[in-house]
């Protein structure tokens, strides 16, 4: 066979190649196409931060942008594919929950590419900084909650069962915190009614407090249980206090110590606790002063608040021994 003959042939295989890999694109296109238009009937609209979104009824593969949507669509049956985390390490009670989900970022740096790779058919934003809502809204239909910080914690639950279409499941959540709520209020009874409870915070190397309207704070107050003075602002979840105002704004007949994990706040606490203002305090005095875990205690959503609720009946109701102040360590506070 000579060589012309050999091009035409193979100049011929390759267009019929060519033929059935476009016309086999084009195939899978119009498949796509249909299950896209036969999909989109097969959704609702939600009114979010960002506009109105069409999302499916029952999404299979939810990416969420925030460790509180995690958990929320986790508590409400929905599984997701992917999560951004806050901590380096995973908080105790999501602790065997969570290892299978793809980490598609850190804090607020979404990962489009890892989130892409996942094929989602829903992303959940907690907010939408750190992210561009267009490009997100390429990938997969995307909802963003107008999330204010962790006084909006339940608000925002409400907001994942509503783009979920879990209403039901969520009034059965609150119906079982509100009876957490009731049984810890029972077993407390009348012995702290005159006693404040104070939430002493080492961030960021200075001095602060979840106060009254932050996660914890809702739900000491949802429990009856009184604040200091200074720990009943309402302009935000977490206020900073001067060290010199120590003595005056984080003293309590009980002191709940959260530390942050990076290492100015681990030496920030180390020096406060050296310091001759440290045992003036008289929640150190009557050595009623408790570590509790920082992503337990700002967790933001219903799972991390039954743990909290756990703490407290560990330490009012059930009154576990107070560790000394000696005791405290940064692993136990963070």
């Amino acid at each position: 066979m000579s060589l012309f003959n050999r091009k035409s042939i193979f100049a011929v295989c390759l267009g019929l190649l060519l033929s059935l890999a476009i016309a086999a694109c084009q195939t899978q296109i119009s498949s796509d196409a249909s299950v896209n238009e036969a999909g989109s009937t097969d959704c609702r609209m939600i009114q979010h931060t960002r506009g109105e979104t069409c999302v499916p009824e029952a999404p299979k593969r939810l990416v969420v942008l925030g460790t509180s949507t995690l958990v929320n669509a986790m508590i409400l049956g929905v599984k997701p594919v992917g999560t951004i985390v806050y901590y380096e390490e995973t908080p105790p009670y999501l602790q065997g929950k969570v290892e299978d989900i793809t980490l598609v970022g850190r804090g607020d740096e979404p990962n489009l590419e890892t989130i892409v790779s996942l094929q989602p058919d829903l992303v959940i934003a907690m907010y939408d900084d750190g992210f561009s809502y267009e490009r997100m809204s390429q990938i997969a239909p995307t909802v963003v909650d107008d999330w204010i910080g962790y006084p909006s914690w339940k608000e925002h639950f409400d907001f994942v069962a509503e783009v979920l279409n879990k209403e039901s499941e969520a009034e059965q959540v609150w119906a079982d915190y509100a009876q957490r709520i009731q049984s810890l209020k029972e077993a407390l009874g009348d012995r702290y009614q005159a006693t404040e409870i104070s939430i002493l915070r080492v961030c960021c190397d200075s001095w602060a407090s979840d106060v009254q309207n932050s996660f914890s704070g809702t739900i000491l107050e949802d429990a009856g249980l009184r604040r200091p003075p200074s720990q009943k602002a309402e302009e935000d979840g977490l206020v900073f206090f001067p060290e010199e105002l120590i003595t005056e704004s984080i003293d309590g007949d009980i002191i709940f110590a959260i530390v942050d994990e990076d290492e100015a706040s681990i030496q920030a606490f180390n020096r406060l606790r050296e310091k001759p203002l440290w045992s003036k305090l008289n929640a150190v005095q009557q050595g009623r002063i408790y570590p509790v875990n920082l992503a337990t205690w700002r967790g933001g959503n219903p799972l991390a608040a039954d743990a909290v609720i756990d703490d407290l009946f560990k330490y009012l109701v059930e009154d576990s021994p107070p560790q000394s102040v000696s005791e405290i360590s940064v692993s136990e506070a963070s």
